[in-house]
C-alpha cells in the first residue's frame, strides 16, 4: 500500500497531476471530467454518454455489457473509496465514475436513440442532484466507495423507472 505522501500532499483544489498519480484517482475522477466546473458529474455523465457506442461496440454482447457494468462498479467502489480517503473528502464533487457507472446501466436499459437517451440523462441528472429518498439517505450516511457508488445506482433507478412508466402510458396512448 502506498503512503498518501509519496503520491503527492491533498491539493485544495486537486489537479489534473495529482489525479494521474493513482489510477483509482484517474477512475474516480471520471478520466479527467471531474476536474471540470462547474457542475463536475454533470461533465462526468456527459462523457459517459460519449463513451458508451464505441463501449457496445468493443463490448458487443449484451451480457458482455453486463458483466463489463458489473465490473466497473466494483472498480468505482474501490477507486472511489481510495480517492476519497486520500482527499479526506469520502465523497468529492469530482469525483464522477459513480455518474459514469449508473448512467451507463441507464443506457444499457434504454431503447437506443437520441431522444430516449436524452430523456435518460436529463431524468438521471435530476435525481442525482434532487437526491429523493433513500438517494439522500444513502448519500449521508454511507461514508465509503460503496456509498458513493450506490446513491447513483438508486438515481439510475428512478430514471429507468420514470423512462419505462412514460414509454408504458404516455408514449403507448
Amino acid at each position: 500500500m502506498t503512503d498518501i505522501s509519496s503520491a503527492g500532499p491533498v491539493p485544495a483544489s486537486p489537479s489534473f497531476g495529482w489525479m494521474r498519480a493513482r489510477l483509482s484517482r484517474t477512475i474516480a475522477f471520471g478520466l479527467g471530467s471531474g476536474l471540470i466546473r462547474p457542475a463536475p458529474g454533470t461533465w462526468g455523465t456527459l462523457l459517459a454518454w460519449a463513451l458508451w457506442q464505441p463501449l457496445t461496440m468493443v463490448l458487443g454482447a449484451p451480457l458482455h455489457q453486463a458483466i463489463f457494468l458489473a465490473a466497473a462498479f466494483v472498480v468505482g467502489i474501490w477507486a472511489c473509496d481510495r480517492t476519497g480517503r486520500d482527499l479526506g473528502v469520502p465523497d468529492h464533487g469530482g469525483m464522477v465514475w459513480d455518474e459514469m457507472v449508473a448512467f451507463w446501466t441507464v443506457l444499457w436499459l434504454i431503447p437506443d436513440s437520441v431522444v430516449s437517451q436524452a430523456f435518460g440523462f436529463l431524468l438521471f441528472r435530476l435525481f442525482d442532484i434532487l437526491k429523493p429518498p433513500p438517494i439522500g439517505h444513502f448519500d449521508r450516511r454511507l461514508k465509503n466507495g460503496l456509498g458513493v457508488m450506490w446513491d447513483d445506482m438508486i438515481a439510475a433507478f428512478y430514471a429507468l423507472l420514470v423512462c419505462a412508466l412514460y414509454w408504458r402510458i404516455v408514449a403507448q396512448a
